[in-house]
């Protein structure tokens, strides 16, 4: 029941940022007589969906949420007043809602209410499925992932710059799944001013999405009157230095944010887009835009796209400024999911924690 809950709340990986995406089942023993999912920002939650699928059959029944129902009245009413008005009889959370106005209180309202409560059933998997929401949550500042493309000698273009395409076709499709589920793409000026990105989600098919912000971190706003970037009906943000000057009629949102050693300083950049409700930042960037969140230690998850082919020692390497001099010294990943993506390997890592 809660692996079907965790599966519906899924479906909305693209549409419910910033809030977390939640799944509900109820059930009458082993029968499953309502199910949902909360869809979007601003509508129901899952509870309620799931209740007008039951109707009367859920009185008595047992309510298998994702995240602990809600006791505080937002767009919509509490959800753990509408279960106590069911008439359920059981409610299984995944785990507790870290969000200052529920943390606790909806399991607090359903107990006294007479109404039995767990949770812990699948928070593991739970907590991966929120990992954006519950890192603004609980660290203040968005889960931030990497996507590289790379050759299998670990080269992410020519000497020249010269980068499409390293991955195939499926693999840039891929991309645009990740994209879409992400509160922001962030880039340099760099980048923007070599390759000239779009950062948009681009489907082949008719997909509801909210577009993500594209950031820009541009210490001197070199580029905010050049690129894609600035096109289309996504929204973008440029980053800047406190002494930079936007020009009078910039359209685009921009936002100073302080500089250390001379660039911009990269825990304030996350603190000011966690302020922001972005729960994931999805980076793709160059090498040393990439080399220095790693070394700040604020990479939460590299998304590779290793592509069978080799570009040699003079192309350009995954990352710079590491500077790992001996192997005491090297950062250890850990494999969270391989996958093959047409004539290329998908590789999603972690930070070793335990290293």
């Amino acid at each position: 029941m809660m692996a079907q809950a965790l599966r519906l709340a899924e479906r909305a990986a693209y549409t419910t940022k910033p809030n977390p995406m939640v799944g509900c089942v109820i059930a009458q023993g082993e029968e499953v007589v309502g199910e949902g999912w909360h869809q979007r920002k601003g509508g129901p939650h899952a509870e309620v969906f799931a209740l007008q699928a039951a109707g009367e059959r859920a009185r008595g029944a047992t309510a298998y949420v994702t995240l602990e129902p809600c006791a505080h009245t937002g767009n919509t009413g509490p959800c753990a007043d509408a279960l106590i008005a069911a008439g359920v009889a059981h409610v299984v959370a995944a785990m507790r809602d870290p969000f200052p106005q529920v943390n606790g209180a909806g399991f607090d309202k359903l107990r006294a209410a007479g109404i039995a409560v767990r949770h812990g059933l699948m928070e593991a998997q739970a907590r991966h499925l929120n990992r954006g929401f519950l890192s603004r949550i609980e660290r203040g500042r968005p889960w931030l992932r990497i996507k590289l493309a790379t050759s299998i000698d670990g080269r992410t273009a020519m000497a020249s710059g010269d980068s499409k395409w390293i991955s195939g076709d499926a693999a840039r499709g891929d991309v645009h799944r990740w994209r879409a589920r992400s509160g922001a793409i962030l880039t340099g000026s760099g980048t923007v001013l070599a390759d000239d990105p779009h950062l948009t989600v681009r489907f082949d098919e008719p997909t509801e999405f909210v577009a993500p912000l594209r950031v820009v971190l541009d210490p001197g706003l070199a580029t905010v009157t050049r690129g894609h970037v600035r096109e289309g009906a996504a929204p973008t943000l440029y980053l800047h230095a406190a002494d930079a000057k936007p020009p009078r009629d910039l359209s685009a949102q921009h936002a100073a944010v302080p500089m250390r050693d001379g660039k911009l300083d990269l825990d304030a950049v996350l603190k000011l887009l966690a302020e922001r409700e972005i729960n994931e930042v999805q980076v793709e960037a160059g090498a040393t835009l990439a080399g220095a969140f790693l070394c700040a230690g604020l990479v939460d998850e590299l998304l590779l796209y290793v592509a069978p082919v080799l570009l040699g020692e003079r192309a350009r390497p995954l990352f710079e400024g590491l500077c790992i001099d001996e192997m005491a010294q090297r950062l250890r990943l850990r494999i969270v999911e391989t996958r093959r993506i047409g004539d290329d390997v998908r590789v999603l890592l972690q930070p070793d924690a335990a290293a």
